[in-house]
């Protein structure tokens, strides 16, 4: 499936041009608006696809619409941020996890991330990935953004922001995710009408 022009339902930039590396021969534009519908679902899943409705509402009638959510969930934290993750950290990812975290030692975590697309035609596709790992006590590196200076993928010793954009494109949890959508289109019946 080439040269598809799919609508991001988010303002996140860095988000779109990850998915665009992630999805060949996909054009990532962002949805223009001011706001966006409050993320209140109880699952990443539930808050990417109201994301992707909500983009098909008003967004082009001839564009796929892709809502994405992501978060991490860490075992000093009872699993959270998990959902909330965006909006826990108000814009300080690193330094709200390093506090959240404080002494606890229990620093196992997991990334997760679910895409859902809408076609022009109205039937949806999903993808589900996940990376896990361990925080760090203190940030390294320089690339990525959120919480990559202080995520740990297992088997590394580097954060993903010392890992770099290669790495990410290859193994992070949008990756996994963007993948399995690609899966989900292939394996789709083409449409007719």
């Amino acid at each position: 499936m080439g040269g598809v022009t799919a609508v991001l339902c988010s303002s996140n930039e860095h988000k779109a041009r990850e998915l665009e590396r992630l999805l060949p021969g996909w054009t990532i534009e962002l949805l223009g608006v001011d706001a966006f519908p409050p993320e209140t679902g109880a699952t990443y899943y539930d808050n990417a696809a109201a994301k992707a409705r909500f983009g098909r509402e008003i967004g082009p009638a001839d564009a796929w619409m892709l809502g994405e959510d992501s978060g991490i969930e860490v075992d000093g934290l009872d699993g959270g941020p998990g959902v909330r993750s965006a909006r826990s950290a108000a814009g300080d990812e690193v330094g709200w996890m390093l506090h959240a975290l404080d002494d606890d030692e229990r620093r196992g975590a997991r990334y997760v991330c679910e895409l859902v697309a809408l076609a022009p035609d109205g039937r949806e596709f999903r993808g589900t990935g996940t990376v896990d790992g361990r925080i760090a006590h203190e940030p390294r590196g320089t690339e990525g953004f959120g919480f990559d200076p202080v995520f740990v993928p297992g088997g590394e010793e580097q954060t993903v922001a010392e890992l770099g954009d290669d790495w990410k494109a290859r193994h992070s949890h949008r990756a996994n995710a963007a993948r399995a959508l690609l899966s989900a289109l292939a394996a789709a019946p083409a449409s007719h009408g």
